[in-house]
């Protein structure tokens, strides 16, 4: 039995930015084993979720899901966050 395998179609879109700045993204991108176009679209895809009504928290709470490394593995005590 065969399964069907169906993609969604995507479209190829121009951007411009300095060589500096895509060789930087591109070398990101690479440490983190993922491509500069994986990120494009996560990007995208979030950028479009932000004006679906989301309010900021969920909003953040999304990006601090899409970002693992960002995660300080505790919750800060009052006067830790206020420490300078």
């Amino acid at each position: 039995m065969r399964s069907a395998v169906y993609t969604e179609h995507m479209r190829n879109i121009t951007l411009s930015a300095t060589d500096q700045l895509i060789d930087k993204a591109r070398d990101k991108a690479r440490a983190q084993g993922v491509t500069l176009n994986d990120e494009f679209r996560k990007w995208l895809a979030s950028y479009v979720q932000a004006g679906d009504g989301q309010s900021a928290v969920e909003r953040f709470r999304n990006v601090m899901q899409a970002l693992p490394q960002a995660n300080a593995g505790r919750t800060f005590t009052r006067e830790e966050m206020n420490e300078r």
